[in-house]
Formats: structure tokens, C-alpha cells, sequence
């Protein structure tokens, strides 16, 4: 059989995303859409593609040799692609940018700025903490917080974001009168990540060492600004990026700023798009604002 790149597109998604609802989602289609086109290719092919596991959809040896196909497939047409729109001067046309919810709700009136000054550009705002690639197209442009950018990418560090602990103004009055106005971390509870993810270890980690009596009251998967909601409504406390934490009347300090704890924010794309007319708007407005 002749397998085409429509093929192993879904291939790719299905290795990805180990399910049929997930490969649907990333391909813009729905599952069953993509079952019959998995049950179609092995059919084709004469060979199983995929096994069904209790984690998901797992490539098989014949899978997996497609999976690496469809992969350098797609990154000869992604850079085929960047280089074209490297090229592009026009200051019109599309723009993917994403961004983490909580640098966006702080910096918005430079994004609104920028639509307004750009009313041929159409920006697209991917807004979350899941990581996106640029190396999948899945956005020219990222705002992010890192301390260890992937070094394929160019830009430009814009802040640096300063962390402190943090908890609702009644849990706080709470604690320091059962306790007293130097009760240790210790003496709250906090929010942890779920802990399933590599954050939740790493809190576990440093509360053994910086609150080991401390006791975890609910372990939560979400964003950064919903966090500090959960924050705010006094069940526990946790970390806020102390811009935030200080801006917010809701939340009260406790303890120092932690010095070392501190997380760069990046503005970045990939090389090929530097001379991208949209893209390189864009950076140049934002970077002066978002270092203010």
C-alpha cells in the first residue's frame, strides 16, 4: 500500500495522544472518524498498529516505525513551512500566540494594545499552563516562565517572577490567633499540586524540608489563576508570584520571599520566524511592556 501523509497524521496523533478522543481533538475531528481510519490503515496494511493497554493506545513494533516516519515527515514540512513564513513581510494575516492565563490577565492591555494597533493581524490566544510546541506550528510566538528556555528558540528574557507564600486574609487570622503571629508554615495547610505531576513531587520535597509537619488539604490539577481562587477561599495556602500575591486584597503574605525560588519570562519563536513581519511586531511590542 501507498501510505500518504493524511495516513500518518493520524498515526502521529493517535502516538501522541494514546487515545482516540485525544487524537481527535489535536486532528479537529471526531473519534469515530478516527477509529475508522486506524481500523482502515491496519486493514490496508495487514498488520496491528496499536495496542490497546489500560494507559492508553501503545504503538506496536510495525506502529512504532510508522509513528518515526510520520514524526521526521512532519518536521521537514514544519521547517518547510517556517522559512516560507519567515519570508513573509506583510503585517496582515494570522498569528498563534500563547500564553500562560495569569501573564495574560496581568499584561492584557499590552495584548489589546496590540490588536488595536494591528487591526490586520488576527491573533489567536492560546491561554494555559500545558506546554504547546513550536516546533508543531502549534504557536509562533510563546510568553512563558522558565529558567531553562529550550535552547532552539530565540528571544528575549522580559521579568523575572519572584515567589512567596500565601494564604486567604481569614486563614491567616485564623492561625496566627490559635497559633500566633509567627506561626512556621507548618501550622497551615496547603494546597498541593496533583500528585501525580512532576510539581506535586517536587512540593512534597519542599515541604519535608521547609514545613515537615505541615498537612496537604487538597491536591489540585488546574491553572495558575484558578489556583490562587482556591487559595483565596482559605483552604490552604501555597506559593503566588509576588506581583500577584501583593496586588490581590484577598490573599495575605506569609513569611519572606523565597530568593530562591524564581522562575525568567521568556518571549519566544523559532529562529525561521524571526523574519516573520507579524511575529516580529508582535515581539517588539510587547518586550518593553511586559519588562515594565
Amino acid at each position: 500500500m501507498n501510505v500518504q501523509w493524511d495516513d500518518l497524521r493520524y498515526v502521529l496523533a493517535l502516538a501522541r495522544e494514546a487515545t482516540l478522543s485525544g487524537a481527535a481533538d489535536a486532528l479537529g475531528v471526531t473519534h469515530t472518524t478516527v477509529g475508522r481510519r486506524l481500523r482502515r490503515l491496519e486493514a490496508d496494511l495487514a498488520t496491528r498498529l496499536f495496542d490497546r493497554t489500560p494507559e492508553g493506545l501503545s504503538a506496536t513494533a510495525a506502529g512504532q516505525e510508522l509513528v518515526e516516519t510520520a514524526a521526521e515527515m512532519q518536521a521537514v514540512l514544519l521547517a518547510a513551512r517556517g522559512r516560507l513564513l519567515g519570508r513573509d513581510t506583510r503585517l496582515k494575516g494570522p498569528l498563534r500566540v500563547a500564553t500562560m492565563d495569569m501573564l495574560y490577565l496581568r499584561h492584557q492591555a499590552a495584548f489589546t494594545a496590540f490588536a488595536a494597533a494591528h487591526p490586520e493581524v488576527v491573533m489567536t490566544l492560546v491561554i494555559g499552563d500545558e506546554q504547546v510546541s513550536l516546533t508543531r506550528r502549534e504557536a509562533d510566538v510563546v510568553l512563558r516562565m522558565s529558567n531553562t528556555p529550550p535552547d532552539y528558540l530565540v528571544g528575549r528574557r522580559v521579568g523575572t517572577e519572584r515567589f512567596a507564600v500565601y494564604g486567604s486574609v481569614a486563614l491567616v487570622e485564623a492561625i496566627e490567633a490559635s497559633v500566633g503571629p509567627d506561626a512556621s508554615w507548618s501550622a497551615y495547610p496547603w494546597i498541593n499540586w496533583d500528585e501525580r505531576s512532576p510539581m506535586g513531587r517536587w512540593l512534597d520535597g519542599w515541604l519535608a524540608a521547609n514545613a515537615p509537619e505541615a498537612t496537604v488539604a487538597v491536591r489540585v490539577h488546574m491553572g495558575s489563576t484558578m489556583l490562587r481562587e482556591v487559595v483565596a477561599s482559605g483552604v490552604g495556602v501555597h506559593f503566588a508570584p509576588v506581583a500577584d500575591g501583593e496586588a490581590d486584597p484577598r490573599l495575605r503574605r506569609i513569611g519572606p520571599v523565597l530568593d530562591d525560588i524564581t522562575r525568567d519570562v521568556w518571549l519566544l519563536t523559532m529562529p525561521e520566524l524571526r523574519g516573520n513581519a507579524r511575529v516580529r511586531a508582535f515581539m517588539d511590542h510587547m518586550a518593553p511592556r511586559l519588562s515594565e
